[in-house]
């Protein structure tokens, strides 16, 4: 038994065999957040995973399926904090699973420097606008917007988090790609792994998957294209994989 407060509601995650606390008002998870936890690479059997901006934390029940390594999240706003500690509570996974209510830029003096094998992360996407285009539903404001967290701030923290040789992986927008490998480079992340997602055959990419090596040697691959709908506005079918594992 879950207790929901509010407008929330228990959604399943999907092809997974686990359930999540959403709230159309608050927080509800993106197909953003499924593409990251699939595309980053994973320690199969052990290993520490941080993930930070968790939200509700969807992305470290996601890696929960692809390794036994203890994973942690970090979020800053309160009530998605306490969604994402009643999700890991009705699915019994505490003994995995932690979250840290707290801010990203605390985490290396608080956990420690290089204690991470991966680091994921999917931040607010837009700089701040002025006040007057910004929600005025503060949870979403504070989770699309740079108010709390900016770019650089998240690539600075993932690089001081994780260790020499590990992996830091992140989902963006492609139009700040130039600054996101830019940032990475200055915090000695080295981009070996990008992918591009589109809309459909024939559009501009809307999203960037991007994957670097602390301290890595400069190797960068430029994945497959990947499409999420097909002439019929279907669901492709790599992308059915991802959700259903059809």
């Amino acid at each position: 038994m879950v207790n929901l407060k509010d407008d929330e509601r228990l959604d399943y995650l999907l092809a997974e065999d686990l359930r999540i606390i959403q709230s159309p008002s608050v927080f509800a998870f993106s197909i953003d957040a499924v593409l990251l936890a699939r595309f980053v690479y994973v320690p199969i059997q052990k290993g520490n995973l941080i993930d930070l901006c968790s939200g509700n934390g969807v992305i470290p029940f996601f890696l929960s399926t692809r390794t036994k390594g203890n994973i942690t999240g970090v979020e800053i706003q309160e009530r998605l904090f306490d969604m994402a500690q009643r999700s890991i509570e009705y699915n019994s996974l505490k003994g995995q699973l932690q979250m840290i209510h707290g801010d990203i830029k605390d985490m290396p003096e608080l956990l420690g420097f290089g204690k991470y094998d991966v680091v994921t992360c999917n931040p607010p996407y837009f700089v701040t606008p002025s006040t007057g285009e910004i929600n005025l539903n503060e949870h979403l404001a504070i989770a699309r917007h740079e108010i709390l967290c900016t770019l650089e701030d998240a690539v600075r923290v993932s690089g001081q988090l994780v260790r020499q040789g590990g992996k830091v992986a992140f989902v963006h927008r492609p139009g700040r790609l130039i600054e996101m490998v830019s940032l990475m480079k200055q915090y000695r992340l080295e981009p070996k792994r990008i992918q591009f997602v589109y809309p459909k055959e024939g559009k501009e990419a809307n999203t960037l998957l991007i994957e670097a090596t602390k301290d890595g040697s400069p190797d960068l691959k430029v994945l497959p294209p990947l499409y999420v709908y097909n002439e019929k506005n279907e669901y492709t079918k790599e992308i059915r994989e991802i959700l259903y594992g059809e």
